[in-house]
């Protein structure tokens, strides 16, 4: 199969960016999205253009380091994956695709298709970790914790900070990253200690990021390619709704307030 790629190609933030169109060369249908764009990638530098630079890792749907918005939707046509996990045969022989970056002011533009989001690390130093001492894994292993909570706090921390809710969000809001960062934690005998601290440092640091508000609209769900639900927003509200009113120190111990 082939396909035309409508790919946003910009030097540096400073610089003017614009789309290029590109003819890919036969590919395989079970080729994934990222191994199409090395294809392309060979044969730019054989003909002596700059290959299109793009965020890649692990590759396996794990690390959030992928970040393309494919035909206007980040990570591309399917739900629950990320875009290392997109392959082409979710395309037709002859389609035109359209590849941009991640939008977002607090995501800044790198290189074509690169943003900076480091951002999300910064939020995360503000609170996202358990200060205190918690002990050995057997004493872990020791601490009862309900069923229901357990459950609850690892489908937050499948979270892999990929930045698809950014991305998607008509106000680029960072809400469900922080939501989930917050509540692996919050529902933890071991993130007790910290609980209103951590999501008062970490939604004030959120906002000085630059990221916008939440309106509820769901697209960050629905982009998430770990679908981490929209509960844990509500959960994350309550929790800083009590940490105003107890009127808290926003420092945690360790870390950025």
């Amino acid at each position: 199969m082939k396909v035309k790629l409508k790919v946003w190609r910009q030097k540096n933030a400073n610089s003017p960016g614009g789309f290029k169109t590109y003819e890919s060369p036969a590919l395989n249908a079970n080729m994934s999205f990222l191994e199409m764009l090395d294809v392309v990638n060979e044969e730019l530098a054989n003909r002596g253009e700059e290959p299109i630079a793009f965020d890649h890792d692990c590759r396996e749907g794990i690390c959030g380091t992928c970040s393309l918005v494919i035909d206007g939707k980040p990570h591309g046509p399917h739900k629950g994956i990320a875009t290392c996990q997109t392959y082409m045969r979710s395309f037709q022989n002859g389609d035109e695709i359209v590849v941009e970056p991640f939008r977002a002011k607090a995501f800044p533009l790198i290189k074509d298709l690169v943003v900076d989001r480091k951002a999300f690390d910064r939020i995360q130093n503000a609170g996202g970790f358990i200060s205190v001492r918690t002990g050995s894994a057997p004493d872990a292993n020791s601490i009862l914790v309900p069923k229901e909570n357990a459950d609850l706090a690892m489908d937050a921390a499948q979270c892999i900070g990929c930045g698809a809710c950014v991305a998607a969000c008509k106000n680029a809001s960072a809400m469900l990253f922080v939501a989930a960062k917050v509540s692996h934690l919050g529902l933890l005998p071991q993130g007790q200690p910290e609980r209103y601290r951590r999501v008062q440092a970490m939604v004030e640091q959120m906002d000085t990021e630059g990221f916008g508000a939440c309106t509820v609209t769901g697209s960050c769900e629905a982009v998430c390619p770990k679908e981490i639900s929209l509960d844990f927003i509500a959960r994350m509200n309550r929790d800083y709704g009590v940490a105003l009113l107890k009127g808290e120190p926003k420092q945690v111990a360790g870390g950025a307030g």
